[in-house]
């Protein structure tokens, strides 16, 4: 059974930052991309950043320059560090691992007021 469970979401000030973690089981996340999405309310699910296998990672426009996705294979796990944070960053945040097929976590919310 496939399992990524993610953390560290939460309410922060304009300008603050967050870390959210995804760890994984159930897959072989050496071979996975995994990725972080967020969808906001009314909005549809969006790409962050992905990173590859071999560490290639890809960024939105939005979260290039201030959030850095990174992976620990000894671990299992998946992190984005999100600085500089807007309000128009808020949104349930989801960690995906994709190979053959796509697993999706079941999200942490992250909250940036105006």
């Amino acid at each position: 059974q496939v399992q990524l469970v993610e953390s560290g979401g939460g309410l922060v000030q304009p300008g603050g930052s967050l870390r959210l973690s995804c760890t994984a089981s159930g897959i072989i996340f050496s071979v996975n991309t995994m990725g972080w999405y967020r969808q906001a309310p009314g909005k549809e699910r969006e790409l962050v950043a992905t990173i590859s296998p071999y560490n290639r990672k890809i960024y939105a426009d939005s979260a290039r320059g201030r959030f850095t996705i990174s992976r620990d294979n000894a671990k299992n796990t998946v992190s984005l560090q999100m600085n500089a944070l807007k309000p128009e960053d808020t949104a349930v945040y989801y960690c995906s691992a994709r190979h053959d097929d796509r697993y999706w976590g079941q999200g942490t919310q992250v909250t940036v007021p105006s």
